[in-house]
């Protein structure tokens, strides 16, 4: 999954591709180095971030969405939590919904992925954008954040949505500490088998990685791809990444010695 952010202050390429073009050829560029999937996103979720209207969210990718569905068959996931947005996305092209807040903070995003077949991503946060990072705590982590997403699944589930349609992020970096982060990596292989859904992993250029390394965002690429391989050999079906052709190489190495495994 190829990261398309259409936003003015995301956490490491904010601005850069605010503009149809320049996000029709970012797109462009990762469909070319490998892509699968394409999230286009208008709403900064990071530490801090604030929150961004319906109408301004949908100004910034509804025209991005109907470029690149126009320019290419590679799946169109939107990144958002609010349901008006996601189902205009879906209209204009999208067949993903990927929501950060596994529909905690508008439940109808189910009603909007059931009706129109999506696919949906349920992602743990705690807290919100603003306030996720202030002081995440938890009894147990792996256990907390299995539960949380094995609930939204049912509410999914319970909405209409088809279960092969339903994949679950651990949502590193919302909401944890450099430990949780950790324990949620070494844990996909648990959250797999406890939801019986595949797991999608969004650890790319993510803050644990400078926490270890002492890198800044701009400097995690070699960390993006230690922690992408990590993930794959924990179980994640999916990796959302903004380097695709840098890690590309990893994916392919990685993929080729799990087929090899006894």
């Amino acid at each position: 999954m190829g990261v398309v952010n259409v936003t003015p202050d995301s956490f490491s390429d904010g601005g850069k591709y605010a503009s149809v073009e320049s996000a029709l050829r970012h797109s462009l560029s990762l469909v070319e180095a490998g892509a699968d999937i394409l999230d286009i996103g208008g709403e900064s979720t990071r530490p801090g971030a604030p929150p961004v209207s319906p109408s301004e969210e949908m100004a910034r990718i509804i025209p991005v969405i109907e470029a690149v569905q126009a320019a290419t068959d590679t799946p169109i996931s939107v990144d958002t939590t609010k349901s008006s947005v996601a189902r205009e996305a879906v209209r204009c092209g999208a067949t993903m919904i990927n929501d950060i807040s596994g529909l905690t903070f508008d439940p109808e995003i189910a009603d909007v992925a059931a009706k129109y077949s999506c696919a949906l991503c349920l992602m743990h946060i705690q807290g919100t954008p603003q306030t996720m990072q202030k002081a995440p705590e938890y009894h147990d982590v792996l256990d907390e954040v299995t539960s949380f997403l094995s609930d939204a699944i049912q509410r999914a589930l319970a909405a209409g949505v088809e279960k092969q349609r339903i994949c679950v992020d651990p949502g590193v970096g919302f909401g944890k500490r450099l430990e949780h982060n950790l324990q949620l990596i070494n844990g996909i292989a648990h959250i797999t088998e406890s939801v019986h859904r595949p797991v999608l992993a969004g650890v790319s250029r993510k803050s644990f990685i400078g926490h270890i390394t002492g890198k800044p965002v701009e400097s995690r690429l070699f960390g993006t791809i230690g922690a992408v391989a990590a993930s794959i050999l924990r179980g994640a079906h999916i990796v959302r990444v903004h380097d695709v052709a840098e890690v590309m190489d990893a994916v392919h190495v990685v993929d080729e010695l799990q087929r090899y495994r006894r």
